[in-house]
């Protein structure tokens, strides 16, 4: 688990904008599109397609109280999932400026 928590800290360290995601995922394709439309340079990790990805799966829940995916960080800051990024649609501009991913 301490390497898994490690390299998603290490993740959501080095990108400004970081989504964990699964490939076949409505809702992480939702948020990543509205990222997208926004004109944010985000980082993505599909998690059903690495091998490490349960694991690193398993570390976010620890670190953050969330299981599901997509599970967002906006300057090192948790966000939430698709739902919770939807709802704070208007100030997206504002945290991606902040975050430097435009």
């Amino acid at each position: 688990m301490d390497a898994a928590k490690t390299k998603a800290q290490g993740l959501i360290d080095e990108n400004g904008v970081m989504v964990f995601s699964k490939s076949y995922c409505p809702y992480c394709r939702a948020a990543k599109q509205l990222l997208s439309d926004n004109g944010a340079k985000f980082q993505a990790i599909e998690l059903d397609q690495v091998d490490d990805g349960a694991a690193i799966q398993d570390a976010l829940e620890e670190m953050t109280n969330q299981r599901s995916v997509p599970n967002i960080f906006i300057n090192k800051q948790h966000i939430g999932g698709n739902s919770d990024l939807q709802f704070r649609k208007k100030q997206i501009p504002k945290l991606l400026e902040e975050a430097h991913a435009l």
